[in-house]
């Protein structure tokens, strides 16, 4: 299926012309007519976006309006080679109903219905322009030559004060390794005796509380032992008191009866 015809009038049609000098920002300015009765969004692409700088380079036409795009062209090294490959796109697609977000417009945008145009760069230079232009490329060309020609001075050796400083902050480093890995041990000992101070006072504790156990036993057994054998004194006492009481009833029924 062929891709909808261009509904903005653009101005440039083509070409878009810069006139150097190019040593300073160059701005050439492109009309973009929306002649139809619905709203256009539309956004400026180009394969060179690191000389040129686009303002706006998206945005949305109201009908029978326009918007003027300014396309600032950076300044570089003019080479008459170079002069026709840059170019330009303009994208187009009518606006949805509602709210716009352009980037997610653009990135889930349906490939038919997209409008497109494409422009050329010319960069028109003059003639006084282009020899100054040229002397100043040949006069930077021979500056980079001449300070890559430059022979780099040898380093300075090292003094004798520096390299026994050297020497000392190595063997300040060793002893400090050595220090850690002693450190390391002991930390791990220490860690080994904590442990094992902790297995003697568990099993301490269980002992303590085996022996406490069999001394209540013991005592309890004691104290059922003891009070078996001991006779009760409260039944020996009653049977005193009646044997009184029978002997004082005999002589009372003797002498007085």
């Amino acid at each position: 299926m062929s891709k909808q015809e261009q509904v903005l009038h653009l101005d440039p049609q083509v070409e878009l012309h810069f006139k150097g000098p190019f040593t300073d920002v160059v701005t050439s300015h492109l009309k973009l007519t929306n002649p139809t009765d619905r709203r256009v969004c539309f956004k400026v692409k180009t394969t060179a976006p690191k000389r040129y700088c686009v303002r706006p380079n998206s945005g949305i036409i109201e009908p029978k309006q326009f918007v003027n795009v300014a396309v600032m062209l950076q300044p570089f090294e003019y080479d008459p080679n170079e002069k026709n490959k840059h170019k330009f796109m303009v994208q187009t697609m009518f606006a949805p109903e509602g709210d716009i977000n352009q980037e997610t417009l653009w990135r889930e945008a349906n490939p038919e219905s997209l409008m497109d145009s494409k422009l050329r760069c010319y960069f028109e230079m003059p003639e006084n322009a282009s020899e100054n232009n040229l002397d100043s490329a040949l006069t930077q060309r021979e500056e980079k030559v001449a300070v890559t020609k430059v022979v780099p001075e040898p380093p300075a050796k090292s003094s004798p004060k520096a390299s026994l400083k050297a020497g000392n902050a190595e063997i300040d480093l060793r002893r400090t390794v050595e220090e850690n890995k002693r450190l390391r041990e002991d930390i791990g000992q220490l860690k080994q005796e904590n442990s094992q101070l902790k297995e003697e006072g568990l099993r301490l504790r269980v002992s303590r509380n085996v022996a406490e156990s069999q001394q209540s036993l013991l005592s309890q057994r004691d104290n059922q032992t003891s009070l078996a054998q001991k006779p009760p004194s409260s039944s020996l006492l009653y049977l005193i008191v009646v044997f009184v009481a029978f002997l004082f009833g005999i002589v009372f029924a003797k002498y007085f009866l």
